[in-house]
């Protein structure tokens, strides 16, 4: 199974921060990207805590052709086109796509992408949505379920689920 994180905390040319998840997702398609399952959004505190804008967060299944350094690429394409530059760690951003898991794939460099994604276990806001896409996943590395991992992390990181879900999550219903 191939795993995306997709979030957004700041406007970009599609719009506010769910209208650029949305158009990040819709994107895919034309890079030979296809969405088997997502995630519904959630709402999210920045981490670390900041006095940054709150992210909308989802995770997406996907199928592609791509090899992992050609996926990176493709969805580093798209974090452009809506307006992501880099600036330092951590800081907001229009758009940010983050390749989670390929088909349970372990790279630890020193070529890109790592995988799995080396920080993914720690936070709440891949996991919990990791967890409507695929219940019964297993960290590559850890044998862990999704489900011990997110129960493993310390209380504190806000999650909520965005109210009012699109019209798209109809077109990929969570499973």
């Amino acid at each position: 199974m191939i795993l995306i994180a997709v979030g957004s905390n700041l406007s970009g040319p599609a719009g506010l921060p769910l209208a650029q998840c949305e158009a990040a997702l819709e994107r895919f398609v034309d890079r030979g990207i296809a969405i088997v399952a997502r995630s519904r959004w959630y709402e999210t505190a920045p981490v670390p805590p900041s006095d940054q804008p709150w992210f909308v967060n989802g995770v997406v299944a996907v199928r592609t052709s791509d090899e992992p350094a050609g996926l990176l690429a493709a969805l580093l394409d798209i974090e452009r086109s809506l307006g992501r530059t880099r600036t330092v760690p951590n800081a907001a951003r229009t758009i940010d796509l983050d390749l989670l898991d390929y088909d349970g794939l372990v790279r630890e460099g020193p070529e890109p992408p790592l995988l799995p994604h080396p920080r993914m276990h720690e936070r709440v806001f891949v996991l919990r949505p990791l967890l409507d896409v695929a219940p019964r996943w297993r960290h590559p590395v850890s044998g862990r379920t999704g489900a011990e991992l997110l129960a493993a992390l310390p209380a504190g990181d806000d999650i909520r689920p965005l109210g009012g879900q699109s019209a798209r999550e109809k077109r990929f219903p969570p499973v």
